[in-house]
Parts: structure tokens; sequence; C-alpha cells
């Protein structure tokens, strides 16, 4: 019997699950990191839907520019940011502040 390989949604789980509270990633960091030939929409499809994961930070992913992009998927317009700052992240007009210095890229801290 094959053993079935994990769908991209859940290798994107997978990751995020791993982002450090205080941290962020992107969408394409995610996406390069997994070689996701859909790219970063993909990972944001993904993230779509892991609002029915509590275990999957999903805050913790923004765009490439640190924008809270995915915001309007958390039932409130303010729960992500809620979130982030919880983890310690700060946040003004939906951008993250320092976002190079709280952004974790995958290929760096995780390896291949």
């Amino acid at each position: 019997m094959k053993a079935e390989k994990p769908n991209y949604f859940d290798l994107v789980y997978q990751v995020v699950r791993e982002i450090p509270k205080g941290r962020v990633t992107s969408y394409g960091a995610i996406a390069n990191y997994l070689g996701l030939k859909s790219g970063a929409r993909m990972v944001g499809y993904a993230m779509n839907a892991a609002h029915a994961l509590p275990d999957v930070p999903a805050q913790r992913v923004v765009n490439r520019q640190g924008l809270l992009t995915g915001k309007h998927h958390f039932g409130s317009p303010t729960r992500m940011q809620e979130l982030l700052e919880g983890d310690g992240v700060q946040i003004e007009n939906d951008q993250v502040v320092n976002f190079e210095a709280v952004f974790w890229d995958p290929e760096k801290e995780l390896g291949f």
C-alpha cells in the first residue's frame, strides 16, 4: 500500500505551525520554501481555509510588504491585528512595524 502524500494545504499548515510567536512570514516565502508551483496564491487559499484549525497561527502570515491583507478572513476587521499584537508584533495602519526585523524566512529557519 502506497503512503499518501500530504496535500499542499497540509504542507502549508506544517510550515505555519513553525512560525515562532512574535514573528511573521509571507505567503511567498512559504510558497518558495515548499516549491509550490501555484505560488503565494495557493498559500493564501490555504490560509483562508485555516480559520477552522485552531492550531494554525494564520495571523502570522502576511503579504510580502507586511500588510494584513488576509484580515477579512478572521471574523472581524481587527481580529488579525489583535492576534498579532497578542503575539508581540506591533501593527500600525494594517502594516507590521519593523517588518524586516520580525520577518521569519522558512528557507533560512527550517532549511531544506
